[in-house]
């Protein structure tokens, strides 16, 4: 896959996700082996580019090129202007957010909510394209509800406005997160324009990656939710697709050593107070589905301090190593 100047051998890409796809996550997932990682949604009111929040989902240090920066909004010239600002700041590619269902960006006529207007669509498009020297890309769902399905007629709007790749989460807007991911949508709209098309949705396992490959035709894979607390769903994906064989899950013993470096990149990146808190969604997910972990999540919940945060985790996946070789 080929975004601009940049040749992308590996077809396999962190979603940008807010909250989530923080500088440690996505160089967690880069190690663990995906090949691109997108940065969190930034918004494009000038107003909150100086925010605490703001500066540090612009912080890309250390990471590989290109980075990817994504901005949501629902104005062309402050969209254009967003696009600039953040080229000036280090964004190798931007991508355009028109794919969030959450309420407190629909709301702001944002997000996936742009669906509804392809007028609008198409100018924003074509601002941000027309105001950066860098290649853009667009992340998208296939409408704003199941009856206004329109994903075809949006990605070739782009396509015609100079987007350079494109991602589609296979749901509606209303659908938010809800039901089967739709592959044959995916396929229809790959088959309808020439760019890339990265296929979003669903994709929680190799045998699902290999199989969302076949039905879309799709040049690469996005991967999201599907990375919650399985950074290496990457390797095991990307392993999979070369040779067809399954890897096993990480042994406890490295699953201990990629959580604490985990946790411990969050307490130097946010320090200590809100490293502590923006840590425990992830320990959740690390404990997701295995044996006393709710119980132990919340023990972590109640935690303050990061040392008790790595101990709790540390010893626990130890303790599973102990038992599993017993």
């Amino acid at each position: 896959m080929r975004i601009g100047p940049y040749r992308i051998d590996n077809p396999l890409v962190l979603a940008p996700m807010a909250g989530v796809t923080d500088r440690p996550f996505r160089q967690l997932c880069r190690s663990q082996g995906a090949g691109l990682a997108v940065g969190e949604m930034l918004a494009s009111n000038p107003d909150l580019r100086q925010s605490r929040k703001s500066r540090l989902r612009r912080d890309h240090q250390g990471e590989p090129e290109p980075r990817i920066v994504q901005i949501a909004g629902a104005d062309p010239a402050t969209m254009a202007d967003a696009a600039r600002y953040n080229v000036e700041q280090g964004a190798r590619i931007i991508d355009i957010n028109m794919g969030c269902p959450a309420k407190k960006v629909c709301n702001k006529s944002a997000g996936s909510a742009l669906l509804a207007d392809e007028a609008l669509v198409s100018n924003i498009l074509e601002a941000v394209v027309a105001a950066v020297d860098v290649p853009v890309t667009l992340k998208m769902r296939t409408g704003v509800s199941p009856d206004r399905r329109n994903a075809v007629r949006i990605a070739r709007l782009a396509e015609q406005a100079g987007i350079q790749a494109l991602a589609l989460h296979g749901r509606t807007r209303q659908d938010l997160y809800r039901g089967e991911a739709e592959y044959d949508t995916i396929a229809r709209v790959k088959q309808a324009i020439s760019i890339p098309l990265m296929a979003n949705g669903d994709i929680d396992s190799p045998e699902k990656a290999a199989h969302v490959l076949r039905r879309t035709g799709a040049d690469a894979l996005m991967i999201g939710r599907g990375a919650h607390g399985r950074p290496w769903l990457f390797g095991q994906i990307r392993h999979y697709l070369a040779t067809g064989e399954e890897l096993p899950e990480p042994a406890p013993e490295t699953i201990a050593r990629i959580v604490d470096g985990h946790l411990r990149a969050m307490h130097d990146f946010y320090g200590v107070h809100q490293g502590v808190r923006m840590a425990r969604k992830h320990i959740g997910w690390y404990l997701d589905g295995r044996p006393g972990g709710e119980a132990l999540r919340r023990q972590a919940m109640r935690l303050e301090c990061p040392l008790a945060q790595r101990r709790l985790l540390g010893d626990y996946f130890r303790r599973l190593a102990d038992s599993q070789a017993a």
